[in-house]
């Protein structure tokens, strides 16, 4: 691949839009969709432009200090890669090129539980720190023996997705007949010219794209009864019970995302758990929920600081994770930014993403006046105080 795409892809959406123009139709809009009428992933973004910025220029930051303390590991920016499933499908051997990319930042990666590669499989890399996510099944013996195998691996934090308990309802996929490996139509085809540099890397891969870690000595592995089980183990009784079980099991860091109520913020901080990530699943499961951005502040406020608060869902330009820091997000997580740049350039193209979120919060800060993220406070911001924290 030529270095042609670097200079079109100077802005997370402008890496989304090379993303569309090399993915066929019905993988683009597998990563880039949402539930339903698609409108909490429309407020994720748009409610970022309801929080204004107040900056203190004089401050003069002539050096900015990008780094942040996480559960134990410095990370060399506030940013660091979430879990998408079928990463591999971008590109051969998705989640180990982002892995890599997020090692080389200096950030850290969180594997999913959806991944084309083994848990196992990750670490032999290097790459870290990691963490690896886990759903409540209703087999609850395979809950424990994924957290289970993510610590005999080697894995820094176990994060427990916690809004995925049923399929959300994705049309793009249901109107596209998504399905994986993916099937093309014959309108499909007609408008798969531009798609072959993408068919050709994938080539060897498709036919074998599987969901590694539901692989189960003695029963089927082609990837239409693996994502069948991988359904069928969803569990939406799951409770608070399961979360005291899992922190029984897991001893090390555990991260709960899916909160956007802090009623439940505060629920987490008492079981023990170590972070929480104020999420709605990028918008592909419930739609009409509030944005992360909204639900951030209620959530920093009902924890008090006992744990630290992440930020999911919505993050597109430094300013938007600037924002989220300056209402008390101690980081945020990218999640279909990093897939974009793996359909571009694999781990050149999630270290091209990472670069762009590192200058352009690099230069909001010194805008801003900060020269730390803590320099970052409630009384840099303002908008709709149906939601803002109260400034100190």
């Amino acid at each position: 691949m030529t270095e042609s795409w670097r200079g079109r892809c100077y802005s997370i959406p402008a890496v989304r839009d090379e993303a569309r123009r090399i993915l066929p139709r019905p993988v683009f809009d597998f990563t880039d969709g949402g539930a339903d009428d698609e409108t909490t992933l429309r407020r994720n973004e748009l409610d970022f432009q309801r929080v204004s910025l107040i900056p203190r220029p004089l401050n003069g930051p002539g050096q900015r200090d990008l780094s942040v303390d996480l559960l134990g590991h410095r990370l060399a920016l506030p940013l660091l890669i979430g879990p998408t499933g079928l990463a591999g499908l971008m590109w051969p051997e998705g989640e180990k090129a982002a892995a890599r990319a997020a090692a080389a930042a200096g950030t850290a990666y969180c594997l999913s539980h959806g991944s084309v590669c083994r848990l196992e499989d990750l670490p032999r890399i290097g790459a870290g720190p990691r963490w690896m996510q886990v759903f409540v099944y209703r087999d609850r013996g395979f809950t424990e023996e994924l957290a289970n195998r993510a610590a005999a691996a080697g894995y820094d934090g176990l994060l427990l997705t916690t809004d995925n308990q049923m399929l959300g309802n994705r049309e793009r996929d249901v109107r596209n007949g998504f399905a994986i490996p993916p099937r093309f139509r014959a309108g499909d085809l007609l408008a798969m010219a531009g798609k072959l540099p993408w068919l050709w890397r994938m080539r060897n891969e498709l036919p074998r794209i599987s969901f590694g870690n539901y692989v189960r000595q003695g029963q089927p592995v082609d990837i239409g009864s693996l994502a069948k089980r991988m359904a069928e183990l969803l569990d939406p009784s799951m409770s608070w019970r399961d979360v005291e079980r899992l922190r029984q099991v897991w001893k090390g860091p555990l991260i709960i995302k899916g909160i956007l109520h802090p009623d439940e913020a505060r629920q987490a901080a008492a079981m023990g758990c170590d972070a929480v990530i104020v999420s709605n699943h990028g918008g592909r499961q419930l739609d009409g929920t509030l944005s992360s951005i909204a639900a951030l502040p209620a959530v920093v406020d009902a924890v008090a600081g006992r744990i630290p608060v992440l930020l999911d869902g919505g993050i597109r330009r430094g300013t938007d994770v600037v924002k989220a820091l300056a209402l008390g997000a101690a980081s945020c997580l990218i999640a279909r930014p990093q897939l974009w740049g793996l359909a571009v350039a694999g781990e050149a193209g999630v270290a091209h993403v990472l670069e762009i979120f590192r200058r352009e919060i690099d230069r909001a800060m010194a805008l801003m006046g900060a020269a730390r993220i803590a320099d970052l406070t409630a009384d840099l911001v303002t908008g709709d105080q149906r939601w803002m924290r109260s400034r100190p």
